[in-house]
C-alpha cells in the first residue's frame, strides 16, 4: 500500500467524495446509522458545500477517501474575528500513522489564515489517546466539558 495521498477541499461538485466520507466517519466513529442510513439527497449536500462557512476535506489515495474532516466556521460577537470548529475528523484504519491526519489539519490551517481566522479548536473524547496524541502535538490543550442539549420538544434521545 503506497504512502502517496493528496487533500482535496470538497466542492458541490464532489457528492460521490462526500457520500464516501460519511461512511469512512461511520466506520471510524462505529456509528454507521449515524452517518450513512438517512443520506440527505444531492440537493442537500450541493448546497451544504457550497456554504463559505463549511471546509470539508478529503485525503484522496488514488481515487479512494482514506480521510477527511469536516469544519465550521463560526462568527464571533464577543470580537471581530472568526472561529473554525472541526466537527469530525477520522482517518481509515489501515491508513493511520502516515501523516494523513496532520495533512488535513495543516490545510485546514492554510485556509484559516487565508480567511483571517482567529483559532482552530476541535474536541477529544477521553480514551481516544490518537487523537489527544495529535492534537497536543499541534495546540494548547484545555480541559473543558461538553454537554448535548436537545431542542424543545424534540423527539431525539441524546445519549
Amino acid at each position: 500500500m503506497s504512502d502517496a495521498f493528496c487533500v482535496q477541499r470538497l466542492t458541490p461538485s464532489d457528492l460521490s467524495l462526500l457520500r464516501s466520507l460519511n461512511a469512512l466517519f461511520g466506520a471510524a466513529f462505529s456509528e454507521p446509522d449515524t452517518y450513512t442510513a438517512d443520506p440527505p439527497g444531492d440537493d442537500y449536500l450541493a448546497r451544504f458545500l457550497a456554504k463559505e462557512h463549511v471546509v470539508a476535506l478529503v485525503a484522496l489515495a488514488g481515487d479512494a477517501v482514506v480521510g477527511g474532516l469536516v469544519a465550521y466556521e463560526l462568527d464571533k460577537f464577543e470580537r471581530a474575528r472568526r472561529e473554525l470548529y472541526i466537527y469530525d475528523l477520522a482517518v481509515a484504519a489501515p491508513y493511520r500513522r502516515r501523516g494523513i491526519a496532520t495533512a488535513l489539519i495543516s490545510r485546514l490551517r492554510a485556509i484559516a489564515a487565508s480567511r483571517g481566522v482567529w483559532v482552530i479548536y476541535v474536541q477529544a473524547d477521553h480514551g481516544d489517546d490518537p487523537a489527544i496524541a495529535l492534537y497536543t502535538k499541534l495546540g494548547v490543550r484545555e480541559e473543558v466539558l461538553h454537554f448535548d442539549i436537545p431542542p424543545a420538544g424534540s423527539l431525539v434521545k441524546v445519549p
